[in-house]
């Protein structure tokens, strides 16, 4: 049986998904248009979202959070729906191979923030809060796309569960 977190990993694939094929509709004129909002526009969420999973991506592999934050990270700012959905598809890749790779999706780690200090925490917990982070961005740019005059779509995970 598929261990809960990575049912919600791929929620959280197929949210981003169906997001950037609203995005890639709308063109990049939208996607990187400046508005008064969370963010100056949605390319700069997208680009938040990004560095963030990948930051997430280097913790779960193992490696510090300190350290995860001082490594180069990719210039996304300039990067069209186009470069940023092959982006995020790499990414994915790799947290699947790694993930497949886990024989305790449950098994207790230290986690140790520079802002918040050491906690104990699992996997799993890790993996949820990475999809949590990105619910809660794919709901900015959704209000986003409305504050600019534009549907969005529906990446609820009720959805995911009847339309996957």
């Amino acid at each position: 049986m598929t261990h809960y977190a990575m049912n919600m990993y791929d929620y959280h694939v197929w949210a981003n998904k169906t997001l950037f094929n609203r995005l890639l509709e709308l063109g990049n004129a939208v996607y990187h248009q400046e508005i008064q909002s969370v963010f100056p526009s949605v390319s700069k969420v997208v680009s938040h979202m990004y560095i963030v999973d990948q930051l997430w991506f280097h913790i779960i592999s193992g490696m510090s959070m300190s350290e995860a934050l001082t490594i180069e990270k990719v210039d996304t700012d300039t990067k069209t729906i186009e470069d940023m959905d092959m982006l995020f598809l790499h990414l994915t890749g790799r947290y699947k191979t790694f993930l497949r790779q886990q024989e305790e999706m449950d098994k207790m780690l230290i986690l140790d923030t520079p802002w918040a200090g050491r906690r104990e925490t699992s996997l799993s917990e890790m993996i949820t809060h990475i999809v949590t982070h990105g619910s809660y961005h794919r709901g900015n740019i959704t209000a986003m796309l409305r504050q600019m005059g534009h549907a969005s779509v529906t990446t609820d995970l009720t959805s995911y569960w009847y339309i996957h």
